[in-house]
């Protein structure tokens, strides 16, 4: 079953927003079975919202579309709804009685811009909306559904969650889809895909694979569909296995995990305690874990030592190696992750140092350049890296290395 995701909006074109309603619904449709073939952006242009419908028409059999179904003259969704499928509006009492309820609860009365909200085209099933005031709209042309809905991005996940999901699996009969997902660190996309070549040529002809690269880590997906569900998980899952072996050290996580839920995972379980200095990084380390619930369990605290002041009265980091080999240097950064282990009190600890740009490289130290280390139990591990010349990214990727470091070294320690 193909579906088109069609998000309305000059914001979405001009960049004033990020489209999180075709990412949402892109990833609940595929995940129910639909084959997503395009994402389309198109302004508040009535002769392109129609364009668009008509060239759908009969190529899909399911349209989802976003925005524009507000009561502003910049909402022109309806207008030409009412176009396409030869309609007319008419008030829906429902609607109107959803939209009061709204407006009472806020502390505001009705007025005739709000009114024209429960102006809905008399052959739409209403998709009422539980959380704001646009309704949602089910049609059908050339054997096409239609889904209009608002474009607040809460608003379509509501609607999605408690009505769309449900109708969509009653109207069509739709194959089974299963995916795996195993994050991996460490390792470049074109290794892997040169070490998996043969795993890749292994793999049954109904089971398929992705890379998916984001500044964190390489998700590899692995996906069948069908009808057998028995069948296609077995497939997935034994082809995930043989997946995790490959890859070893470099897989750190399967579908859901973070980095940061997979340390609070290793370090309440083992009764760890974790503390973190950091200086490229601002406390970005800091701020990952503690994203989530229950990391005071195992997270005594951070010391951000920017300043080089920091680093020696605070940490105490030798200030003639600091002299000697500056701040982004093994010999400072092992200082930095030993020192803030012992004055926290914890049994590991992550500390970063690096120039994350896009000014304060040297030839011998470009931007990008950063140390990372670990102190454990057993002693100070450490390791440099080049990330690149983009400050937001050097400090994601240094933040999402230092915890893969980080859940390494508590696996070699757990054996």
């Amino acid at each position: 079953m193909n579906a088109y995701i069609i998000s309305i909006g000059d914001e979405i074109l001009m960049g004033n927003i990020v489209n999180t309603n075709s990412q949402f619904l892109a990833d609940k449709l595929t995940n129910m079975g639909f084959d997503v073939r395009k994402i389309i952006s198109v302004s508040d242009d009535t002769e392109q919202i129609f364009r668009q419908l008509d060239e759908s028409a009969g190529h899909a059999q399911l349209v989802v579309c976003t925005g524009g179904l507000g009561p502003t003259s910049d909402d022109r969704t309806k207008s030409v709804i009412v176009k396409f499928f030869e309609d007319k509006l008419v008030e829906d009492p429902l609607v109107l009685q959803d939209v009061k309820n709204f407006l009472i609860k806020r502390g505001r009365a009705l007025n005739e811009t709000n009114r024209k909200q429960a102006l809905v085209p008399q052959k739409a099933k209403v998709l009422r909306n539980r959380i704001g005031t646009a309704p949602g709209l089910w049609l059908e042309k050339n054997n096409t559904i239609f889904i209009f809905l608002p474009g607040v991005p809460h608003e379509v996940i509501d609607l999605y969650t408690h009505t769309i999901e449900r109708q969509l699996k009653e109207y069509f009969n739709l194959p089974v889809i299963y995916f795996r997902f195993v994050h991996t660190l460490g390792l470049p996309e074109a290794e892997l895909a040169e070490m998996l070549q043969d795993f890749e040529s292994s793999l049954p002809q109904e089971v398929s694979i992705a890379y998916l690269p984001s500044p964190e880590d390489i998700k590899i997906r692995l996906t069948s569909r069908g009808t057998d569900l028995r069948k296609i998980k077995s497939q997935v899952d034994l082809a995930l296995d043989n997946l995790i072996t490959m890859l070893g050290d470099a897989a750190w996580g399967l579908d859901n995990d973070t980095l940061q839920s997979v340390v609070k995972q290793i370090f309440s379980s083992q009764h760890l305690t974790l503390s973190t200095a950091e200086s490229c990084t601002g406390g970005n380390i800091a701020h990952t874990i503690t994203s989530v619930s229950g990391s005071s369990e195992y997270f005594k605290g951070s010391v951000v030592s920017y300043a080089n002041e920091v680093k020696i009265g605070v940490l105490g980091v030798k200030a003639e190696d600091l002299s000697r080999y500056g701040a982004v240097s093994q010999q400072v950064v092992e200082q930095m992750a030993w020192g803030v282990r012992g004055l926290l009190n914890t049994d590991f600890a992550v500390a970063t140092s690096g120039i994350a740009g896009p000014t304060g490289g040297t030839p011998d130290k470009p931007v990008g350049t950063t140390w990372i280390a670990v102190a454990t139990p057993n002693g100070v591990v450490s390791q440099k890296f080049l990330f690149g010349s983009t400050r937001e990214v050097n400090i994601r990727r240094a933040t999402s290395t230092a915890l893969f470091m980080l859940i390494s070294q508590v696996r070699k320690f757990k054996t």
